[in-house]
């Protein structure tokens, strides 16, 4: 297998450019200008035919700049007052870029293309030269931080050596609760004191054998609050005193007194409430391509919600795109199928610091963590991120809320959404015949 690039300038548009350069001026303020280009990493199993070329680049290509593919760089020879900083997918997983083009180029009979990545150069003019540590800043703020990496030279091959590592057994029957702890810290897995205890004495006393790494992760994972929800369901003891109802069964229980028309409750990935017989435009056959026709279905609403907070907070764009797509799977997974229709989205973040706006409690020397992304770029990249995802599959955001606080209060207590809440929401409808699970 082999690379093939192609080069488009520029890769930026103007107002992307435009704050681009801005954040890289506020980092190094010898900076005078900022071009880009975009290239095209084409991994083929054989060389393409000239014919093969011209489709790939009719589907890389915008449509009206045909001709915008090039061979080379446009920054092949830089001037000495000048630095190429090239920023691209990490490695280790193909992207949905790289899905989909593959899938159009399989569509197309085109099977030679086996992954497409797209990285985009910036060629940064500057009046001197800036030392590694402000190199590494600009980098910072070019890409983004949890999916892209810099690319120090041009990609020949996709493998890079990335190999999953061997499973291996914990030896808590040796070492006790030590070796979960080890191997906790090693692997990431955000044991608590709780879960270490729990653990231990399930494989020591219960189980009498040793975990493997594999079943920790999947501990982490599928027996986590996130999954199990340990907290909201577990038993609270007030006082010495403990309470008749868990916190889920206090939530649950006001079903009691409300409107009884729930169709799906605490129960599936949404819920939903009894809906209408309305006419809808149905296939005669469901199962192959056939006619529309005009139908009377009843049909239940959905409305489903989640928030995705720390991912946003550290890769907006990308980290809103997941709680979109979480939220619409959601919806799609109810009973045996649900329908979207359109999304609300929702953003709490920190004071903004808006350039050129100026408010009176923004404190100005407040410290936010390094591994956070700022709250006004949590804003803007986080709104684009849900809304690009729900566009890819038809679904417009249609209303929402944007709060922004930060203060220290009397107390001296600083009071600020600095972990932002990125809440997605969606309403959809799905066939009343569909509400059960199908048994087998």
């Amino acid at each position: 297998m082999c690379i093939l690039k192609f080069y488009k300038a520029p890769g930026l548009k103007a107002g992307q450019l435009k704050s681009k350069l801005h954040k890289v001026s506020e980092i190094e303020a010898s900076v005078t200008d900022l071009e880009t280009e975009l290239c095209y990493y084409v991994q083929i199993t054989e060389p393409l035919q000239e014919e093969e070329i011209k489709i790939l680049k009719w589907i890389l290509a915008p449509p009206f700049e045909r001709e915008c593919l090039q061979y080379d760089s446009v920054f092949s020879n830089i001037q000495d007052n000048a630095i190429v900083i090239e920023i691209g997918p990490r490695l280790n997983f193909s992207t949905a870029f790289s899905t989909n083009v593959v899938s159009i180029c399989k569509s197309v009979k085109l099977n030679k293309v086996m992954r497409i990545e797209v990285a985009i150069r910036y060629c940064i003019k500057l009046k001197g030269t800036f030392d590694k540590k402000v190199e590494s800043n600009i980098v910072n703020v070019l890409g983004d931080r949890m999916t892209e990496c810099r690319y120090i030279k041009s990609i020949e091959t996709f493998d890079h050596g990335f190999r999953p590592e061997k499973w291996f057994e914990v030896d808590l029957i040796k070492e006790g609760r030590k070796a979960l702890e080890e191997v906790n810290l090693k692997l990431g897995l955000a044991f608590d004191d709780w879960d270490l205890d729990f653990y231990t004495k399930l494989f020591l006393q219960k189980l009498k054998r040793n975990p493997t790494s594999v079943e920790c992760f999947d501990l982490a994972q599928s027996n986590s609050e996130h999954s199990r929800h340990w907290f909201f369901k577990g038993r609270i003891i007030l006082n010495g005193k403990e309470e008749e109802q868990s916190l889920i069964n206090m939530v649950m229980d006001t079903q009691n007194y409300s409107n009884p028309n729930n169709v799906i409750k605490f129960s599936d990935n949404s819920s939903a409430i009894e809906g209408f017989q309305v006419p809808v435009l149905h296939p005669v056959e469901a199962h192959k391509c056939s006619n529309f026709h005009l139908e009377d279905i009843k049909q239940h609403l959905i409305f489903t919600a989640e928030t995705h907070n720390f991912p946003t907070g550290v890769a907006p764009f990308s980290g809103a795109t997941t709680g979109t797509g979480g939220r619409l799977r959601d919806i799609q997974g109810i009973g045996r199928g649900g329908n979207y229709i359109a999304g609300t989205a929702g953003y709490s973040v920190g004071n903004l610091y808006v350039p050129g706006y100026d408010l009176p409690w923004e404190e100005k020397d407040a410290i936010y963590p390094s591994n956070m992304a700022s709250p006004l770029e949590i804003i803007i990249e986080a709104s684009n991120g849900a809304s690009d995802y729900g566009n890819k599959f038809g679904e417009p955001v249609v209303s929402g809320f944007a709060r922004s606080y930060g203060a220290t209060n009397i107390a001296g207590i600083r009071r600020e959404w600095i972990k932002p809440i990125m809440f997605s929401g969606g309403l959809g409808t799905m066939n009343a015949n569909m509400t059960d699970k199908a048994r087998f």
